[in-house]
């Protein structure tokens, strides 16, 4: 039985609210993973016709079936103790990121976890899900005429610009583009106007010159070995060369699971993380890359529909903010590895290994499902219920 609140809307139980939840598309994520776990499998054999479920598959499983229970305890959640921590959960992560820059563990190069003695947490990857928050809240409390002010769109501007100058000190030009990129679409979905957004890319143009003094040496090398990859073939160029080669090997259907050349003779770097839809094309061929890609196209879509069917303002920002992210994971990933974009280090969401992508993706896509259990609900712009 349903009972109803005094603004006479239902108000579900706990095994209710099971019921709510979308399924469908918790099985396409299943779907993915499972995809994931074989690529892992198969990255971890040392020659042609082996592959191993240790150290990857194995670990990826447990992290998968743990980040699972968080994502459907998220989505049973109340969304308005969301929109109420919203900011308290950004600062935290706010904190985090500059506990990085003055005791974080190094690694790869670069200075980017912070170790908890059973793991290695990166606060970058979480701190793209609390900014989505921040900003729904932000713009959940202003009404239509507020967002036309220039003013108005101020504090959002420094709460984007903040945890990106800490992301790009690690550095990480990769996650601190995704971090401004999702904050721009939930600027857009909140109704910002697009002469404020053709300002800030005007500027954006304009500091090209003095932003390129500021990168690193190793970035500048890799932005000019995207623009010419064979000038240092056995350098710069590698990566992106030996991409190029197990993509175009792969053909039509591919060489066959676990018979991939390139990724067996570990001609392929970084196999298990970044470049593992490079290993995936190898063995199953642009038909396995285009079934992973239709996969990822109907998570985006459900996403999107999820995100536009909610009848309250934070639940439509929320779910749009996290579906960009998701999005801008499967981009600019897949369009790293065939030298579209320069080489950064953004993973394939629930392919790649790694911990904290992972519980952020689906720690994402649990706010996601509870925007969808909590669809019907009208909040106020103080966070309480109320009529329309």
């Amino acid at each position: 039985m349903i009972t109803v609140n005094a603004l006479n809307r239902p108000v579900y139980t706990l095994r209710q609210k099971l019921w709510q939840i979308h399924w469908l598309f918790v099985l396409l994520l299943v779907a993915v993973a499972g995809i994931g776990f074989a690529m892992l499998y198969s990255a971890a054999g040392r020659s042609a016709g082996t592959g191993s479920f240790d150290p990857w598959a194995s670990r990826q499983m447990v992290r998968f079936g743990v980040a699972m229970v968080i994502m459907v305890a998220v989505a049973l959640t109340n969304i308005r103790l969301w929109l109420r921590y919203a900011y308290v959960i950004y600062l935290v992560m706010l904190v985090l990121l500059a506990a990085v820059e003055f005791g974080g563990t190094a690694g790869m190069g670069a200075q980017r976890w912070i170790n908890l003695g059973f793991a290695n947490l990166q606060p970058s990857e979480l701190m793209k899900i609390a900014l989505v928050l921040a900003l729904a809240r932000y713009f959940h409390g202003g009404s239509a005429d507020d967002v036309r002010r220039p003013l108005f769109v101020v504090p959002p501007l420094l709460m984007v610009a903040a945890p990106s100058a800490l992301v790009l000190r690690q550095p990480d030009l990769g996650t601190a583009l995704m971090l401004i990129i999702a904050g721009g679409a939930i600027f857009f979905a909140a109704g910002v106007r697009m002469w404020k957004f053709a300002v800030v890319g005007a500027a954006a143009i304009g500091s090209v010159p003095v932003a390129w003094q500021f990168l690193r040496e190793y970035q500048r090398t890799r932005v000019l070995s995207f623009l010419d990859p064979e000038s240092d073939p056995l350098g710069a160029g590698y990566h992106i060369i030996q991409s190029k080669i197990a993509l175009g090997s792969g053909g039509m259907f591919g060489r066959g699971f676990l018979q991939g050349s390139q990724s067996h003779l570990n001609f392929l770097p970084e196999k298990q993380t970044d470049f593992i839809f490079t290993l995936l094309a190898e063995e199953w061929g642009l038909a396995g890359g285009l079934t992973l890609l239709g996969l990822y196209v109907l998570l985006l879509a459900y996403g999107f529909a999820i995100s536009l069917r909610s009848r309250n303002h934070f639940g439509r920002l929320v779910g749009m903010g996290v579906t960009t992210t998701f999005f801008l994971y499967v981009f600019i990933n897949i369009a790293m590895v065939m030298g579209l974009i320069p080489v950064v280090g953004v993973p394939l969401p629930l392919i790649s290994y790694g911990g904290t992508a992972m519980l952020t993706l689906l720690f994402g896509f649990g706010l996601l499902l509870g925007v969808y259990v909590h669809r019907d609900m009208v909040i106020g712009r103080r966070g309480a219920e109320e009529e329309i």
